[in-house]
């Protein structure tokens, strides 16, 4: 019992990781851009891997302690990959915190605007227009429907997952 509090975090800090590297590589499936025609710019990834982290937050989402500290492992992985795209894309220090602050406001929006639109399922139609909102936001979202059935089939998807799993950081997206 000792010894499984004492490695707990630092296992919950690696699987955030891992779900995270789980994150990024399904966020840039090229059929998201190709087929769903999800826009290729800093925003609409931003978008997209907020969508991915979010599912997995809510997969996790009252799961007990330990996907509790997996989660926040997860997202501490995911704001500290912000930060360093920032400074990679040549923001200055003085502006990263603002910047940060502004990125964590729209994430905090997005969480309140999925779960709301989880909320209405199997109605679609509110989901559809976050990804309008947010996916979309620059460009034509004809492909909106396609791409709220694509979230609701990968939130089916880690639904079907096996706590454990997910927790030693291993997620299978299902798929796309």
């Amino acid at each position: 019992m000792f010894l499984d509090r004492f490695f707990r975090p630092r296992t919950a800090q690696n699987a955030g990781r891992k779900l995270y590297a789980g994150v990024v590589a399904q966020a840039r499936t090229r059929s998201l851009y190709a087929d769903l025609a999800a826009p290729d710019t800093v925003e609409g990834r931003f978008e997209l891997y907020t969508t991915h982290v979010f599912l997995l937050l809510d997969r996790l989402k009252g799961q007990g302690p330990r996907a509790a500290e997996t989660s926040q492992a997860l997202f501490d992985t995911y704001l500290s990959a912000l930060d360093d795209a920032l400074r990679e894309m040549g923001v200055g220090d003085v502006s990263v915190g603002k910047k940060m602050r502004k990125l964590g406001e729209a994430f905090y929006g997005r969480v309140k605007s999925y779960e709301t639109a989880f909320q209405a399922l199997p109605d679609t139609g509110p989901l559809e227009a976050l990804l309008v909102r947010t996916v979309y936001a620059q460009g034509s979202a004809e492909h909106a429907p396609e791409l709220a059935g694509y979230v609701v089939a990968r939130r089916a998807s880690l639904a079907g997952q096996s706590l454990d799993t997910l927790l030693e950081g291993d997620v299978d997206w299902g798929s796309a």
